[in-house]
């Protein structure tokens, strides 16, 4: 039999007890907002504003590591354009089917030095000699400058010309035998690279190269004003090697025209060396 305590105020008087299942569930519900505020409150604590400083640096970071490859990246494009390679596009036909129009090209600046230029290489070389007729001033905005500047992109206000070598120094080059072939140092050429239909050369000519220059030919023979063509001018056709700016090595666009360029030195390995080519043949007995 369940019993009722009571209690005794101080004026005597008895006084109900507290229900206890009534003070559990009051208890209980005030323990429940106590817990949700706290919850709250911890929730509003963790975005202090020491963690937004250190969620801004972790931006700063990101956005100083892309700025540093940046850098980089650019430094080496610098580097690669002024000592390795070097871009230029093709504005004619003269070395067709070899080099295309607007076909874009990397020249390896190794070459004349320290590597030797061969015979069969195709070089890119500055305009010192006024083959080219004189060229209009155009405005080039500040981005393609900057690509310029980098290598990414050719630089077309100076006068640059895109040949194969022929013949080095000390080198007799003559158009032509009775087969209609330029010979070298008496050796003929078979020339494969030549375009499609095209002659050797209808001009003729005999010429020993000077010390410190090349005699250059293109590839489309009969659409090309190479050495042949400029013998009036003060090289006399010949090009100096310090106007070379390097060997085209590459061709890098368009896509499907990606690949290496050779200087077929299966044509021109026959070829003896000029001062062999001078000594006379010895006579029989």
């Amino acid at each position: 039999m369940a019993r009722s305590f009571r209690r005794k105020s101080p004026a005597g008087a008895e006084a109900p007890a507290t229900d206890p299942v009534h003070s559990q569930e009051s208890g209980g519900a005030a323990d429940a907002q106590s817990a949700e505020g706290t919850s709250r409150r911890a929730s509003r604590s963790s975005h202090t504003p020491q963690d937004r400083k250190e969620s801004d640096r972790g931006f700063g970071a990101w956005l100083k590591e892309i700025a540093t490859i940046v850098v980089i990246a650019l430094l080496l494009s610098f580097l690669i354009k002024t000592f390795l390679f070097r871009a230029f596009f093709i504005p004619s036909g003269s070395m067709e089917e070899t080099l295309e129009i607007d076909d874009r090209i990397f020249v390896n600046q190794l070459v004349p030095q320290p590597f030797d230029l061969q015979r069969g290489d195709i070089v890119v070389f500055r305009d010192t000699e006024g083959w080219l007729p004189p060229q209009a001033e155009s405005q080039v905005g500040w981005f393609k400058e900057a690509l310029i500047f980098i290598g990414l992109a050719p630089d077309e206000s100076q006068q640059h010309l895109v040949k194969r070598v022929i013949g080095l120094a000390g080198d007799q080059v003559i158009c032509c035998d009775a087969e209609g072939r330029i010979t070298v140092n008496g050796e003929p050429l078979d020339e494969p690279y030549l375009f499609p239909g095209a002659n050797p050369s209808d001009t003729p000519f005999d010429v020993v190269v000077p010390e410190g220059k090349v005699w250059v030919m293109g590839d489309h023979r009969n659409a090309s004003a190479d050495s042949r063509a400029n013998r009036d001018k003060p090289g006399e056709g010949f090009v100096s090697v310090e106007d070379i700016e390097g060997k085209a090595a590459v061709i890098a666009w368009p896509l499907n025209r990606i690949g290496f360029l050779g200087n077929y030195p299966d044509v021109f390995d026959g070829i003896p060396d000029p001062e062999a080519a001078a000594r006379p043949t010895p006579s029989g007995p």
